[in-house]
């Protein structure tokens, strides 16, 4: 299938694609990823081993949207969720053994 990352042409095929992830271990992901085989891979990973490009040349958008076509399975990039701040005094009741009040 062609398709355009980083303003260059690419054909690309769904078993190049998982012929070219074989053997290289996957980054942790901190953003969007995809599904090649069993393993989850950021899809900047992919998009620098298939493409020979700088992961800066590219969007992630480009590359998933190119993966998604090929019928990959992509996902969003994990929900952040942050734990509740206490005050000074809370984190002080908290230290001493004393149930914090949120």
């Amino acid at each position: 299938m062609r398709c355009v990352i980083a303003r260059f042409p690419f054909d690309l095929v769904k078993s190049d694609v998982q012929q070219s992830m074989k053997g290289i271990k996957p980054e942790p992901v901190t953003g969007e990823s995809v599904t090649i085989g069993r393993r989850t891979f950021p899809v900047k990973q992919v998009g620098e081993v298939i493409t020979g490009q700088d992961r800066r040349d590219f969007t992630a958008g480009e590359v998933t949207r190119a993966l998604t076509r090929l019928g990959f399975t992509c996902h969003t990039a994990p929900a952040v969720v942050h734990p509740p701040v206490l005050t000074p005094l809370q984190t002080a009741s908290a230290q001493l053994g004393a149930a914090a009040h949120i």
